[in-house]
C-alpha cells in the first residue's frame, strides 16, 4: 500500500467532533493548512482534564508535489496549565489513559479522514497501545472501517519505539498486514535508531524534522544522510514539519512524501 491520490478539491473548515461534513483535501498553496479539526476532553484516572486536538494534514507525494492523503495529527494538552499539573504531581499518563485517547481519536479520526475506496489515510497510536493489545486494536480499525466506503488506513505507532525489542515491534506490525491496513513507524531523528529497523516489515518511517536543523547547507548535509538511511531501511519515507523549500532535496535524499510546516513569521 502506497500513500496514493485521494481528495482533488480545496475546501476546509474547522469542525467539532459531532459534525463530520465532508472537506476534500487542498491545492498545492494551502501545504501546511489542516483542512478540518476538532477537539474533545477527556478526564485521565488521576482526576487530569485533557484537551485532545485532532487535524487532518495533506500528504504530499514529492516527486509529483500533490496532496496525495490526509494524516490526522494529534496535540494533547491539560486543561488549567501547568501550575494545575504540577499541583496533581504526576506528569505522565498511564497505559489505561493511553488507550482511551487511541480509541477516541481511532473513532473521532476516521470522521475527519472520510476515506473513500481507494484512498489513504493515516492515524496515530501509541506504541503502548499497539503492543499490549496483542491485535485487538488492528481488529478494533479494521472493524469500524466498515460503516462507511472502506479505504486504506496506515496507523502511525509513536512512543517508546526506540526502546522497544525488534521482535516485539515486528509482531505487533504483523497485526496489521493486510491489504487495506498498514503500519508506519514513527521514528526519533536518529541515523542508527533507524537503522535498528531494518528487515522491520512497515509500509512507512516518519521522521519529524521539526526537531532536525534543515535551514542551510551544512545543516542539509546530517538531514540527507538521516533521510537516505531510513529510505534504505524502508522504501517509503516521511517527513513531518519539513520546510517547504526543501522538498525537492527531500526528495533527491530519498523521501518519498511529506508534511509540510508553515512558513508563518513568528511576532513576539
Amino acid at each position: 500500500m502506497t500513500l496514493v491520490p485521494a481528495y482533488p478539491a480545496n475546501d476546509r473548515g474547522e469542525k467539532h467532533a459531532s459534525d463530520t461534513a465532508y472537506s476534500p483535501l487542498g491545492e498545492r498553496r494551502a501545504y501546511a493548512a489542516p483542512y478540518e479539526s476538532l477537539t474533545f476532553s477527556l478526564v485521565t484516572r488521576a482526576g487530569r482534564e485533557l484537551a485532545i486536538t485532532l487535524a487532518a494534514q495533506p500528504v504530499f507525494d514529492l516527486d509529483r508535489s500533490i496532496p496525495v492523503s490526509r494524516r490526522i495529527r494529534r496535540i494533547v494538552r491539560h486543561r488549567g496549565g501547568e501550575p494545575a499539573l504540577a499541583a496533581l504531581g504526576r506528569r505522565t499518563l498511564e497505559p489505561t489513559d493511553l488507550k482511551r485517547i487511541d480509541l477516541q481519536t481511532l473513532n473521532h479520526g476516521l470522521d475527519l479522514l472520510h476515506l473513500g475506496p481507494d484512498d489513504v489515510g493515516v492515524l496515530p497510536a501509541f506504541w503502548r497501545t499497539v503492543t499490549s493489545s496483542r491485535g485487538r486494536f488492528a481488529l478494533l480499525c479494521s472493524d469500524m472501517q466498515h460503516g462507511s466506503p472502506r479505504g486504506n488506513l496506515l496507523v502511525e505507532v509513536m512512543g517508546g519505539l526506540e526502546q522497544a525489542p525488534l521482535d516485539a515491534i515486528k509482531e505487533s506490525v504483523s497485526h496489521f498486514e493486510a491489504k487495506s491496513m498498514g503500519v508506519i513507524l514513527h521514528i526519533a531523528p536518529d541515523a542508527e535508531l533507524v537503522r535498528r529497523l531494518m528487515g522491520v516489515p512497515a509500509r512507512c518511517l516518519a521522521i519529524d524534522f521539526a526537531g532536525v536543523a534543515h535551514d542551510g547547507p551544512l545543516e542539509w548535509r546530517a538531514a540527507h544522510d538521516l533521510i537516505a538511511a531510513a529510505r534504505q531501511t524502508c522504501d517509503q519515507v516521511m517527513l513531518l514539519n519539513l520546510r517547504p523549500d526543501r522538498g525537492l532535496a527531500a526528495q533527491a535524499a530519498g523521501a518519498t512524501h511529506a508534511v509540510f510546516a508553515g512558513m508563518e513569521t513568528i511576532t513576539i
